[in-house]
């Protein structure tokens, strides 16, 4: 990547998040950047052509968050993901809060996103059935552990939008309890230990 396009990159996010994605002229983008439209017009055709490169750059990132996702072993390994997913959708707020934009004007980067976000919700399907194996969560049915991966989903997809929307505070300690209290209620004995020692401590 070069260094222009580099600017405009971080120029992009920056006003996007700033002004929505909709709102943003070619004009800010550039003044953003420091560089001149014709400039910018040199690396991208148009503001499309930006969007997805902004998008492709979002999903990249996205997908290393998925990948570490293979190395959590404890609550502590878990936690460690939910601040990595906390500061990705705090860096890029406006990845949902303009997710309507996205999706009526540009629906090759929603189905992108729907594939991503699908493969997220396996794997914390996955992660519920693991940690019902190794004896921290109580067992459920398969209805009530598909209920829960939707909810635990949810919360770390949905929060922070709400928040914004809202005008709420929106700390990260904030998140992790919202998250966490979704499955707080399903810890076994061994896993209220496992919380008490890893968990508590960060959200008091």
């Amino acid at each position: 990547m070069s260094k222009t396009k580099d600017r405009i990159l971080e120029a992009s996010i920056s006003t996007f998040n700033e002004h929505g994605v909709a709102n943003v002229r070619l004009q800010q983008i550039a003044d953003a950047a420091d560089i001149s439209v014709g400039n910018l017009a040199y690396h991208f055709k148009n503001k499309e052509a930006i969007v997805s490169y902004v998008y492709d750059f979002i999903f990249s990132e996205f997908s290393e968050i998925l990948s570490d996702y293979l190395f959590i072993e404890n609550f502590q390994g878990l936690d460690r993901n939910f601040e990595q997913y906390y500061a990705f959708f705090m860096k890029y707020r406006f990845f949902f809060t303009d997710m309507f934009e996205i999706e009526r004007n540009y629906p090759d980067i929603l189905e992108k996103w729907h594939k991503y976000s699908n493969r997220m919700l396996l794997q914390v399907k996955s992660r519920i059935e693991f940690d019902v194996q190794r004896g921290v969560l109580v067992p459920q049915s398969d209805e009530m552990n598909e209920l829960l991966s939707s909810n635990i989903w949810m919360s770390i997809i949905f929060w922070l939008p709400q928040r914004i929307l809202r005008g709420l505070p929106a700390e990260e300690k904030l998140f992790k309890e919202a998250v966490w209290s979704q499955m707080t209620p399903y810890l076994t004995d061994r896993g209220e230990e496992e919380f008490v020692v890893y968990i508590y401590p960060v959200l008091i």
